[in-house]
Formats: structure tokens, C-alpha cells, sequence
């Protein structure tokens, strides 16, 4: 059976009354988001959608014939009114007067924001020809798997006709474009009954005169497809059968665990890659088949799928019988360096003379025999939806080779869509990366007003961050808001005791299944006590001592193994205290565990600083607002000590302060921000106060 995210039918979810008070173009739009709301109907950014709407011309006050398409680089499942590009249908039609034939047919990108309809901003993809040309008023350009599978299997055009008959036609394999445009023209000329056609390795177009007639009709036309290869497909050993057994659930991730952040170092030349492991049921069941290699080896066919992919993953060499990482590990250099120069060899075999120079020659997907897939890229983001597009291609595979021979996209063609001098300039008009893209940083006491709002101003920078503390409420409070501020993708959380060896090596290992790996340690996890030394005792002394010496220890120990693997560099930053410094009274404790970190620090400075590991230290003072540990006895011990009360804690420590400033945990996280950063490349073993001023904590 062709396996889908769900085997349910697919679900008809047109609402009639909704639909009822929209203009033309507000039904695309909802056809469009019901439509990639399914990921067997499309995959991220996958196809495109399109309706022929009248408008009203804002210079001539004229009705005037307007195709709405989906823009470049947009998805259809999440694109909004403003997604859309919006083109004059005279003009589009004007264009085949231009047209100098298939060799020059990139230079009619150049024409198209020529038609533009009341200066819509948004470009225009290349698939815009094949919408206009198609004469119904609404158009869906899809990629469900299943269509796919039809489409990339060597007799595509016969398997399309016992399955659709003359209903669903089918075109020979193009790369998107213009002249494309003009062949889909000429099928429906021909063909006035077809409601749509297969495009051989490529997708699916269906064409109506109404919007939810259009919509069904998608969803019809997938739907036969599924139900066909179910039929078909029942009973077959997938690929060959299974050769491997999977490891159990914690022993993949623990494998995972330890393969992510070597692979990672391996593939950061350039730009640091974050990573993404899949090992659910479709994935298993492909690395553990007899047939995984060949068919690996053959690439994927869909052009979306391809671009995500690169031309074929890398098959690491574990045994899941042996459990065998460390060999694994040993050898993985020689797997990427052979991966590496195979790339090469393809980009020096297809390129042209204006060919763009090669791009990373690394392995986009990795697939572990017993263990799953892990996917890199230059965020978290990508690197999932570069999973998910894999999982598309297994299943295309799946099905083409279960019922025919599955059909990778041949080399030329392959190479011809990756280095499209189009899909270059795409590129080139990407914003530039922020300042902290592609790191990882974990963050202890996460938590808490310093740990969060460190973990935020990371976000900001473009970071991934893993946050942990002890407070698991805490901790789901932080997560949720940040998330929802930021992505699903780029958080985490994990409860942790760094006074725990194994809870620490635990967060460790989930940051690098989650993420790839760490290049940022902000110690920060806290406590705080206040005594006279006649009334501390040894149990408190203790605690200080365990929290926030011995735990800052384990914390780096574990983050030092990590960053050694990678052997990309790093930055540890510890939240110490002015206390560290300079003595407070009644809190012996606390400020020999303060000092005791800050001379920790400059000990891992000296052991980092071969491997670019680099280690330096921010000492805050008087943090009170939302920060927890000043909550409860440390707030009234303080206020006692100093003779004033709760309210007036705060002011005391502003008029102490030399600058009469209060400080807040976004200045912490300021100072964080720099050390974690290249701003402070050439930086460690330092120490930056952010105290408002305080003589004694001066470092000279």
C-alpha cells in the first residue's frame, strides 16, 4: 500500500456557508489553505494554485481579466491574500509574441513583472505560464505522492491511462517553464474533455470553471490514485522486505544522539547546519529493506523533492545487529569525504560555461539502517521540511516500484534544476543570514527572567535553544510563549537537575537529536541563600556548592565533549554575580560558589581555547525583576540584611549603583548575546560586569 500520513480517505472540508460571502480571489485563497492543509495532497511549498478573476483596472476604471497565482517561494497550505501574484491576462497572453523559442525561454521570467496587476510586490513564479495558458478560470498544480508514484514510474503514461482513462491526460517529462506553459495550452486545445494531466516526474495539474468544483476535483483525482495503488499494492513486501530490525525507540534516539553531532562538524564548513531526525514508521520501514541502497542511489524525480534533497542522501554504514557507532564513527570521515568528491564529480560531469560555482557538496539526508533519518541544513525548518520531502520521495518510490520500476530523475536534468541560473537568483535575493543562524544554545535555569530572557535574544538572532531547568512548570510556561513567538521549530525544553551526571548527559543528548549538536553553553542555573557563617550550615553550604559550582562543572564537561566532536568552535557563557568579586555580608555560601565559577571559567578558557572553545563570564547585580530567585526567603533575607523592606530593595541597589540604574535581564542578556557571538570572536577568559557600576567588583 502507498503509505500516507493517515490512511483515511481524504477529507472534502469545503464549507459552503464560509464560502458563500467570498470574492473569487478569497476562494483561492481558502481552496488553496484546505488544499495544503494535507500532506498527501502537497508538501511544503509544493505546487501552486491559481484562479482567472475580473478586476477593475485602477487607471482606465475598465473589468480586466486577472490571473491570482501563487507567488514565488510561497506554500500554498499558509499563504495569504498577499502571497498571491497578480498579473494582466492580456499582457500574459501578449507574451507568446516574445517568445524566441525553448533555448531562450528563462528570459520570459524577465517579462512577467511587465504584467503586473496594481503593482503587486509579489514575484511571480515560473510556473506562471501554466496557469494562464490553461483557458478554465481555476487551476491546482499538485504533488501527492501518489500521483507521483504514477508519474515517476517508467510506464507513467499507460498507468495513467488504466487509472484515469481520457479524464486525466499526461505530458512527457519538462522542466518548468515556459515552453511547458505552451505544451499544457496545447493539451487542452486538444483534449477540451480532460480535466487535468500527469506531468511524468513532475505532478499533477486539474482545471475547473469554479473553485469548489476545483477543489473536489482534486480531491477526487488523488483520492482514485491512493485507492488504486492500495488495491494494487496489498500483500507486497515493500523494497524487497526488511533485512534489518529497528533498534527500540530510546536506543535509536541514543544512536541518533551520538552520530548527529559528528556529522554535523563534518558539514558546518561552510555555514553552521542544524539537524532534524525522523525515525517514524515510513522511514524505518525504508532503511531497513532489502532495496534501500539501489533505490537510494537513484535520486528522487520530483523537481520539489530534489531541490530539498540534493541528488541522492547518504547511507551511513551501522549495523543495527551490532550496534556497531563506534566503527561508525571511525569511518563517517570517509563516507563524507567520498560523498563529497561523488558531488563533485556530478557537478563537473552536467555543468555548463554559466553554470554557478558548485554549492555544498554534503549530503543533505543521511539514512541509519535500524535508527531512521537525519536531515541537515541552514535551520531547523529546513532541515525538517527536507525530511518531510524525503518521506514524500519514499513513498513515490514506494509505490512507482511496487507496481512498475521506479524512475529517478536522470543526472542532467537533475543537475540542470539545481543550478538553474532561476533558482541562483532566488537565492541571491534571500535576506542575509542574522547573526546567530544556525547555532545551537542550551541554556541553563532557562527558565527563569535571566535564563529566558537570554534564550529570546538568542531567538532573535536566528538561534535554536534547548531550555533547562528544574521547574518543569516553569519550563512549559517559557517554551509555549517563546514558541509562540517564534516557531514550534527553533525551541525546546528539558527538565534538568545539573547537579544530576546523568540528567545532564540526558538534555545533552536531547539537544543533539532535536538540533545536531550545541555551539552555546549559557550556564546560568541559580540559587541564592543569605546567613551569617555561624548559622550556615553545612547542608546549605553544600547546596550553593553543588548548584553552582559543581553543577556548572558537569554542565561544561558535557558541553566541552560536544563542542570536541564537533570541532567547530563554541561558546561557554557562565551567569555569575558580582558576589563573585566582591564580598556581600551574610552570604558566605553563595559567594565562594559565585567566585568558584568564575575561576571554573577561567580554567575551561585555557583547555578551549586549541579548539576554539571559547569560555568567558557576565556578572550580574541585583536582578530582581523576574528572576526566582529572588523570590521568597533569599527577597527577605536580603531586605533584612540591608535594614529596608521588599519595596524598597530595588531602589536601594539603584542608589548603590555608581550609574543610579536598576539592571533587568535583558541586560544580562545582552552581555550574553556579545560572548555568544563573533562580535566577541577574539574574546575569552574575560569578564564583563553589569552591575550599574560597582568599585568593588572592578576586575582591576
Amino acid at each position: 500500500m502507498l503509505k500516507t500520513l493517515e490512511k483515511q480517505p481524504l477529507e472534502n472540508l469545503w464549507d459552503d456557508r464560509a464560502a458563500a460571502t467570498m470574492s473569487e480571489s478569497e476562494k483561492l485563497l481558502y481552496r488553496s489553505n484546505l488544499l495544503g492543509s494535507d500532506k498527501r495532497i502537497t508538501n511544503y511549498g509544493g505546487g501552486n494554485t491559481s484562479a482567472k478573476v475580473m478586476e477593475q483596472d485602477p487607471l482606465s476604471g475598465d473589468d480586466v481579466e486577472v490571473l491570482w497565482v501563487k507567488g514565488s517561494g510561497g506554500d500554498i497550505g499558509s499563504i495569504k491574500m498577499d502571497g498571491f501574484a497578480t498579473l494582466y491576462m492580456d499582457k500574459l497572453v501578449a507574451l507568446k509574441g516574445l517568445y524566441r523559442g525553448v533555448e531562450f525561454e528563462d528570459e520570459m521570467v524577465g517579462y512577467l513583472p511587465h504584467c503586473t496587476f496594481r503593482l503587486n510586490p509579489r514575484a511571480a513564479s515560473i510556473d506562471t505560464p501554466l496557469h494562464a495558458y490553461v483557458p478554465q478560470k481555476h487551476v491546482d498544480h499538485l504533488h501527492p505522492d501518489a500521483i507521483i508514484a504514477i508519474a515517476a514510474s517508467k510506464n507513467s503514461k499507460e498507468l495513467t491511462q488504466e487509472i484515469f482513462g481520457d479524464e486525466i491526460g499526461w505530458l512527457p517529462w519538462k522542466k518548468p517553464g515556459y515552453e511547458l506553459g505552451l505544451w499544457l495550452e496545447d493539451f487542452c486545445k486538444k483534449n477540451p474533455d480532460a480535466n487535468g494531466v500527469v506531468l511524468e516526474s513532475h505532478g499533477l495539474f486539474t482545471w475547473a470553471d469554479d473553485a469548489k468544483a476545483c477543489y473536489e476535483l482534486s480531491l477526487a483525482i488523488i483520492q482514485k490514485a491512493m485507492d488504486w495503488f492500495e488495491a494494487q499494492t496489498d500483500g507486497v513486501a515493500a523494497f524487497g522486505g526488511a533485512v534489518h530490525e529497528s533498534l527500540a525507540p530510546a536506543d535509536r534516539r541514543a544512536v541518533a544522539a551520538r552520530l548527529m553531532p559528528a556529522i554535523r562538524g563534518m558539514v558546518s564548513g561552510k555555514q553552521h547546519m542544524v539537524g532534524h531526525f525522523d525515525d517514524s514508521e515510513t522511514v524505518l520501514e525504508f532503511v531497513n529493506a532489502k532495496n534501500m541502497r539501489p533505490h537510494a542511489a537513484l535520486g528522487t524525480s520530483c523537481p520539489d523533492h530534489f531541490l530539498r534533497t540534493k541528488i541522492r542522501p547518504l547511507v551511513v554504514d551501522f549495523n543495527p545487529a551490532e550496534n556497531n557507532v563506534d566503527t561508525v564513527l571511525e569511518g563517517l570521515p570517509s563516507q563524507v569525504a567520498a560523498y563529497r568528491d561523488d558531488y563533485a564529480a556530478y557537478y563537473e560531469r552536467c555543468k555548463h560555461d554559466d553554470s554557478p560555482a558548485i554549492r555544498d557538496p554534503n549530503a543533505v539526508v543521511y539514512l541509519v539502517p535500524g535508527v531512521g533519518m537525519i536531515t541537515f541544513a541552514k535551520d531547523k525548518a529546513t532541515a525538517r521540511i527536507s525530511g518531510e520531502f524525503y518521506v514524500n520521495a519514499i513513498n513515490v518510490m514506494r509505490g512507482a516500484s511496487s507496481v512498475s520500476e521506479y524512475v529517478g530523475l536522470p543526472e542532467q536534468e537533475a543537475f540542470d534544476i539545481e543550478y538553474w541560473l532561476l533558482e541562483e537568483a532566488k537565492l541571491q535575493r534571500m535576506p542575509k543570514p542574522k547573526s546567530l543562524a544556525g547555532r545551537i544554545a542550551l541554556v541553563t535555569g532557562g527558565a527563569g527572567g535571566i535564563g529566558a530572557a537570554t534564550a529570546e535574544r538568542y531567538l532573535s538572532e536566528g538561534a535554536c535553544v534547548v531550555l533547562a531547568d528544574i521547574d518543569a512548570d516553569a519550563l512549559v510556561s517559557v517554551e509555549e510563549n517563546l514558541k509562540s513567538r517564534y516557531s514550534d521549530d527553533v525551541v525546546r525544553s528539558v527538565r534538568m537537575d545539573v547537579t544530576d551526571e546523568n540528567a545532564v548527559f540526558a538534555a545533552f543528548a536531547e539537544a543533539a537529536v532535536e538540533f545536531g549538536g550545541i555551539d552555546i553553553l549559557v550556564s546560568n542555573a541559580g540559587i541564592a541563600s543569605s546567613a551569617p557563617v555561624e548559622d550556615t550550615s553545612l547542608a546549605l553550604w553544600n547546596k550553593n556548592m553543588e548548584i553552582l559550582s559543581t553543577g556548572y562543572f558537569l554542565v561544561s564537561r558535557e558541553a566541552f565533549k560536544v563542542l570536541r566532536t564537533q570541532g567547530i568552535g563554541g561558546s561557554i557563557v557562565f551567569i555569575a554575580s558580582k558576589n563573585g568579586l566582591a564580598a556581600s555580608p551574610n552570604a558566605s555560601a553563595y559567594c565562594t560558589a559565585k567566585a568558584s565559577e568564575i575561576h571554573l571559567a577561567r580554567c575551561l578558557a585555557l583547555e578551549g581555547a586549541e579548539a576554539s572553545i571559547r569560555v568567558n563570564v557576565v556578572n550580574p547585580d541585583a536582578v530582581l525583576r523576574g528572576s526566582r530567585i529572588w523570590e521568597g526567603e533569599w527577597l527577605d533575607q536580603r531586605a533584612s540584611t540591608y535594614g529596608t523592606d521588599k519595596g524598597g530593595l530595588e531602589e536601594m541597589y539603584r542608589q548603590r549603583s555608581m550609574l543610579k540604574r536598576s539592571v533587568l535581564p535583558e541586560d544580562i542578556a545582552e552581555a550574553a548575546y556579545f560572548f555568544a557571538s563573533d562580535k566577541s570572536a577574539k574574546s575569552t577568559g574575560n569578564i564583563v560586569n553589569v552591575d550599574a557600576g560597582n568599585v568593588q567588583a572592578f576586575t582591576r
